[in-house]
């Protein structure tokens, strides 16, 4: 059985310098350290060219490491971990082998067992033009209305992720267009995540669709 080790608690990111009105009831999925009472704008570079380990880097601002994305990518045992600065492994994303709608578990730390699931994602339709991904927390086992959900287009990358089934957005995406960043390989995006939203979860959802439409890129070959 694997050992959970509870991460410490994060320096807090760089508050991003733009005005939303903060949530009610802060979301908290992964944990209340990952909200902020303002809006937390986080950069994510992926390493286009490379198919290794720690493809993906999440800074603040500031370019201080918040996170890190470790994981075996582009093959049948897709596993992902999401890691803070320190490396201490903070949830395991992992897709469902063998389902119709292309369904990714997050379980707590390391673990892959059933007591561990923090939430589920899946499409909301097995054809789809733009992204439409539905998620259910693991205290919504019979997945009759969505907890959240995601809309956009991964392609300008430019998703939107709501509150359950209503028009509150809980975090935007932007892409990042440089010279740079085109030479070197690297798609840079920033997400900025509303007040009172847990940062750390967002994040692992970007990772999840980053796994289903590399898996669609595949298909597609």
């Amino acid at each position: 059985m694997e050992q959970i080790v509870q991460s410490p608690t994060p320096p807090p990111p760089a508050p991003a310098p733009s005005a939303y009105p903060p949530l009610s009831n802060p979301v908290s999925v992964i944990g209340p350290q990952y909200c902020c009472p303002q809006p937390v704008d986080l950069a994510l570079v992926r390493k286009v060219l490379t198919i290794t380990e720690g493809n993906f880097a999440v800074t603040d601002i500031n370019g201080n490491i918040m996170f890190k994305i470790k994981g075996k990518f582009l093959s049948i045992h897709d596993r992902r971990v999401l890691l803070d600065a320190a490396g201490n492994p903070i949830c395991t994303l992992r897709p469902k082998i063998m389902t119709v709608h292309d369904r990714w578990q997050v379980f707590r730390g390391e673990s892959t067992e059933e007591k561990d699931l923090l939430f589920t994602v899946k499409r909301s339709s097995m054809i789809q033009l733009k992204t439409k991904l539905h998620v259910f927390l693991a205290n919504n086992p019979k997945e009759d209305v969505c907890d959240f959900r995601i809309e956009g287009s991964w392609l300008e990358r430019s998703c939107v992720v709501y509150s359950g089934e209503s028009n509150t957005i809980l975090a935007q995406m932007h892409k990042k267009h440089t010279v740079q960043s085109v030479l070197l390989g690297k798609d840079k995006f920033t997400v900025t995540v509303y007040p009172n939203v847990d940062y750390a979860f967002i994040v692992a959802l970007i990772a999840i669709l980053d796994g289903i439409n590399e898996e669609s890129d595949i298909d597609c070959e």
